[in-house]
């Protein structure tokens, strides 16, 4: 497996998944943040590895899914919490999960 080449950095980050489902009949809410939400993240870009909104059937967003490396859970949460969507009430429900990757390109 390809790792990046500065290994203390990779051994002293930790990897999450952040899974976000909006609240029902939130399209508005997200509609009007999404500038401000993708800002954000290209201001995070090199903790935000992966990331996209969750479609519904009729191909709404209706979630977030975030693929980021922080230093531990709590700079995880803080790094959510700064998000414009979370800040605008736009979750019903937030998952944060570690995991540790072990394919993929961005791991080249």
């Amino acid at each position: 497996m390809n790792r990046p080449t500065d290994t203390n950095l990779w051994k002293t980050l930790m990897h999450f998944v952040a899974l976000c489902f909006d609240k029902p009949d939130s399209l508005a809410i997200r509609q009007e943040n999404r500038a401000a939400h993708l800002a954000f993240l290209a201001e995070n870009a090199a903790a935000v590895k992966l990331g996209g909104p969750f479609l519904d059937s009729a191909g709404q967003m209706c979630g977030s899914m975030l693929i980021f490396s922080c230093t531990d859970e709590a700079a995880a949460r803080a790094l959510l919490a700064g998000d414009p969507y979370g800040k605008a009430g736009l979750f019903a429900l937030v998952e944060l999960r570690a995991y540790r990757p072990v394919v993929g390109v961005w791991l080249a």
